[in-house]
């Protein structure tokens, strides 16, 4: 019954109760023809038969179906991703100088001076084409800066401190060095790193210093927008396996070589390798299933999200635990927290620390008009987020899916003009499964007969070494070293320069390798071959000791020198 006295049954009623907190339904039902109707018959069908219901109601909600608030999940996200970002800066940060420092494989300084040279007449949107600070300096010290600048942000960010402030900077300076230094920082995760971030600047608080007990929680729009991230991460790698037709998917036998040409295994990978062929078929359905149809329960009430929740927790350990792939694995189970909700974690967190319910409203302050318009203004700013994402995912989607749209399409020549930002994208690994391991062993000789090998830090050379574990590091050389074995030397012109680099004995680069064979002097000669590499079996490793054995396959880089002269 309303306050003036009229009283109201049935869907109708059910609908009004609902009006202060969710409009739309009441909208729907009073505004859209026919709907009022189908309300009506399903309301009575459902009172009809209130036990099954009642039922179905506890199975996918729990005991409690009132809404939760998602605050101290937000606090968990946000503090998780502050992590990521911290790992992220530290492991490039460590590596820079000798990837794109100016003694580096790819120095910063030439990218520069060719994109200048390319970008010459482009004005003010070569900032757009090119996002980096690096416009403004790309020298050694300017690079280590950005890591250095990062890390401590990422500090920040974990201690709570200006979350929102600190999200666009850390996103700004991980498209920075991402775009200087694309050869070493193109990877799916460094992608993934760029959007979740993107995504958590309209998640998080923008007060100064945000208190846990009086937080109002994050926008519903932003917070749907990383499970929908989730999703797609989820769905479009389980997508790209069936629609690429490759028969080691198809046959459900990918997971018989996967973990031993994936790019860097661990030694637990080597013992995966090793179980009944049954078990590989049936991991690889399991994957399939957590894939393809466990997503569909991301927009499900919150019982089904936990199953998602512990299913996609359970892909990324058994991922982690067989294979280095850097922070991606923790960045993923980051990304499966919105699927939980504040009933779920509250015993994680003391009484005192926990928001009061319900949040306590804001009262507007006199004089505070630039607060006022700024809490205008972000509504706004998420839903224009929203609808932006919502049609360049859904363009990736259905091009991911086969359907071909033109480019000349507006939605088309959105993605497009966002592309350069990285912030917005298509996911999906292994989409065609290596079915062999190729290595490339780099050597160096002073005579050009008698040659040895440098050992990488963690990639295969020597076959007694044991795979390790070095997540979430990533040694970034040792992963292009795989991509390049996958092609030829005249396709990773890089790997020329590496070579280079070791003749002149430069110090940065040495330092992304394990052992310098030649401490004293560079060699006169440096060469790279191929080799096939298998892991061995139970019965190999136990009278040889070692985890590999290998085949050479030919010379993938013929003798260099900084005489120009081959060995005779």
């Amino acid at each position: 019954m309303e306050s003036d006295g009229r009283v109201y049954r049935g869907a109708e009623a059910a609908f009004r109760s609902l009006s202060p907190v969710h409009r739309w339904p009441r909208w729907i039902y009073e505004s859209v023809p026919g709907a009022a109707a189908v309300a009506n018959v399903s309301y009575r069908f459902i009172a009809g038969h209130r036990s099954f219901f009642s039922l179905i109601t506890r199975l996918l909600w729990g005991a409690r179906i009132e809404r939760s608030s998602s605050i101290l999940v937000r606090w968990l996200f946000l503090r998780g991703l502050g992590a990521v970002y911290l790992i992220a800066f530290l492991s490039l940060g460590s590596q820079i100088s000798g990837l794109a420092g100016s003694s580096g494989i790819m120095p910063a300084h030439q990218v520069m001076a060719a994109v200048e040279q390319n970008l010459r007449d482009a004005d003010w949107d070569r900032y757009r084409l090119e996002p980096t600070f690096c416009w403004w300096r790309a020298d050694d010290g300017f690079l280590s800066f950005q890591c250095v600048a990062g890390a401590i942000l990422s500090g920040l960010l974990i201690l709570g401190v200006a979350p929102g402030p600190i999200l666009v900077l850390l996103w700004l300076l991980y498209l920075s060095l991402a775009t200087i230094c694309p050869l070493f920082l193109g990877y799916q995760w460094d992608n993934l790193l760029l959007e979740t971030g993107l995504v958590a600047i309209f998640v998080a608080p923008w007060s100064l210093w945000p208190r846990l007990r009086y937080d109002a929680g994050p926008s519903g729009l932003a917070w749907w927008l990383l499970r929908w991230l989730l999703f797609r991460l989820m769905f479009a790698s389980g997508c790209v396996k069936l629609m690429s037709r490759d028969p080691a998917w198809e046959g459900l036998m990918a997971l018989t070589v996967h973990y031993e040409t994936q790019p860097l295994p661990t030694w637990i990978g080597w013992y995966a390798h090793q179980l009944p062929l049954w078990i590989q078929k049936a991991s690889c359905a399991a994957m399939f299933a957590t894939e393809l149809a466990i997503p569909f329960l991301i927009f499900l009430p919150r019982r089904a999200r936990f199953v998602a929740f512990w299913a996609f927790v359970g892909l990324q350990a058994a991922i982690a635990l067989t294979g280095n792939y850097t922070f991606f694995n923790l960045l993923a189970v980051l990304l499966c927290l919105p699927l939980l909700d504040d009933q779920a974690v509250r015993r994680f967190f003391s009484q005192r620390s926990q928001p009061s319910s319900p949040p306590p409203a804001r009262i507007p302050i006199r004089g505070h008009g630039i607060a006022r318009i700024g809490r205008c203004l972000r509504p706004i700013a998420v839903y224009l987020f929203a609808f932006v994402v919502l049609v360049i995912s859904s363009v990736q989607l259905t091009s991911m899916l086969g359907a071909r749209l033109s480019r000349e399409s507006p939605w088309v020549k959105l993605y497009q003009w966002c592309a350069p930002l990285r912030s917005i994208n298509s996911y999906g690994l292994f989409a065609v499964m290596t079915m062999t391991r190729p290595e490339i062993i780099v050597e160096g000789s002073d005579d050009g007969q008698n040659w040895t090998a440098y050992e990488f830090k963690h990639k295969p050379g020597d076959v007694r070494r044991a795979p390790d574990f070095v997540a979430p590091h990533q040694p970034r050389l040792d992963w292009q070293m795989w991509f390049a074995a996958l092609g030829d030397v005249h396709n990773n012109p890089w790997l020329v320069n590496f070579c280079g680099h070791l003749l002149q004995g430069k110090t940065e680069v040495l330092a992304l390798v394990e052992r310098n064979p030649f401490p004293q002097k560079p060699p006169r000669y440096i060469r790279a071959v191929l080799y096939q590499y298998h892991f061995t079996n139970f019965e190999e490793r136990r009278r040889t000791g070692a985890w590999w054995r290998r085949e050479f396959k030919g010379i993938y880089c013929p003798p260099l020198s900084l005489s120009g002269k081959a060995p005779q």
